[in-house]
Order: C-alpha cells, then sequence, then structure tokens
C-alpha cells in the first residue's frame, strides 16, 4: 500500500447491505430459504463467467434468469414469473447493515470522499442510501454496469478511479468479499475486508491491509484521509 487513501470505494451487496431477508422472501414463494444463499452464489458466478469471457450481463438479468433455473428444481412451478417478480422486488427493497451509517458518516468527517463499486444496479443502491438517510454522504454510486466488466476485473476498479479522478493507489476498496479484496488489491487498490462474522480470511487470496468487525469501526481502523 502506498500512503494514505483520499477516496474509499466501497462494495454493496452483503457489505454494506443486509441480504438475510432474502430467506424469508425464498419462503414466502415455497422455495426453502436455504435457497437464497445458492441462488446469490450462483448469479455471482455467471456474472464473474461473462466477464472472464469477455461480455458484461447485468445483475438484474442475470439474477432473474438464475431465479428460473433455480426455482422450478425447488418446487416452484406454478406462477414462476410472479414469485421470481417477488423475490427480485425483495432484493431492491432491502436495509443496510446497523453498523453502516454511524461508519459511513465518520468515513466523512474523517475527510475521505466516499464512493460505491457495485456489481448490482446504481438505482438500488441509491434507493438503499436514501432510505437509510446516508445518501448525501457518497458523492458517486457506481455501478459495473458502465464499466468492461464485473469486479473482480481488474478493468472494473480502474473504472471507478477514473470515475472519481484518483490513481488506483490513492483508493481503498471495502468489502466482505475475499474475492473482491484480492481484485481491489491486484489492481492496486488498498482495501479493508470487513469481517463480521470472525471468520478466518482464506490463504489463496491476498490479504486485506485493514480487517475490522464492522463498517462502524474503519474510521477508527483507518484514521484520518490522506492529502
Amino acid at each position: 500500500m502506498n500512503g494514505t487513501p483520499s477516496v474509499i470505494v466501497f462494495d454493496v451487496n452483503e457489505t454494506l447491505s443486509d441480504m438475510s431477508p432474502m430467506a424469508d422472501h425464498f419462503a414466502e414463494v415455497g422455495a426453502p430459504a436455504e435457497l437464497a444463499k445458492l441462488w446469490f452464489a450462483g448469479l455471482l458466478r455467471d456474472g464473474f463467467a461473462i466477464t472472464a469471457a469477455g461480455g458484461n450481463g447485468t445483475f438484474a438479468d442475470i439474477a432473474a434468469g438464475a431465479l428460473r433455473g433455480l426455482l422450478p428444481a425447488a418446487g416452484v412451478g406454478r406462477d414462476l414469473d410472479g414469485a421470481v417478480e417477488r423475490i427480485m422486488a425483495g432484493l431492491a427493497g432491502l436495509g443496510v447493515h446497523a453498523d453502516v451509517p454511524a461508519g459511513v458518516r465518520g468515513l466523512r468527517t474523517a475527510g475521505y470522499r466516499l464512493a460505491t463499486l457495485s456489481n448490482g444496479s446504481a438505482e438500488i443502491a441509491d434507493r438503499l442510501f436514501t432510505t437509510a438517510g446516508i445518501r448525501d454522504q457518497f458523492e458517486r454510486l457506481l455501478s459495473v454496469d458502465g464499466a468492461p466488466g464485473w469486479k473482480p476485473a481488474k478493468a472494473a476498479y480502474d473504472y471507478a478511479a477514473a470515475a472519481c479522478g484518483v490513481a488506483p493507489e490513492r483508493m481503498l476498496l471495502v468489502a466482505v468479499h475475499p474475492w473482491d479484496i484480492d481484485g481491489a488489491a491486484r489492481a492496486g487498490l488498498a482495501t479493508a475486508w470487513i469481517n463480521r462474522t470472525g471468520s478466518r480470511y482464506p490463504d489463496y487470496f491476498t490479504a486485506p491491509d485493514y480487517t475490522a468487525a464492522s463498517v462502524a469501526e474503519l474510521p477508527e481502523v483507518l484514521g484520518p484521509a490522506g492529502d
């Protein structure tokens, strides 16, 4: 890591948004609640695969398509369109983790410029932060919809750096996903891993520069922004 970053770019899905209610939405349509995690992992896999092959699919299209593949096998045969619509609406209606508002405001007070870089949509992030009362803390809500491909491809992080007008080494990515930490580190960004569950960081990924148990801890862990 070279110097102190001035811009913090956040992952959104699971890092800032609390996706645990998605299990209830799966149960509401008659699918096993635990299918929610399999669905999310599968849509990420397919998005990564499309990027690796040189394409760039939208999160919403891949998410809905993955549901159409999973739900019938889970016994949801009738009104498949309605079930997909209900689950997708639940995704758009999630809230932030309880530790997020205080942490975000603390980082702004510490002098950091804040942005997001999500494999999801900027519109969902805007709704999420507006509901949480922290939309004004972010100067940019970036999505890979405008980038050459999904994270963790280097081009996604380069896109965010260019949009924020800084070199990658002046940015820090915050994420709960080790694959995102690894991708950002390989692209030259500093990294901070949010480990809310106390899990072990995989040895095969590049280690984070910082680790915190919550977003609320980040202002103290990182200290003031660089010039």
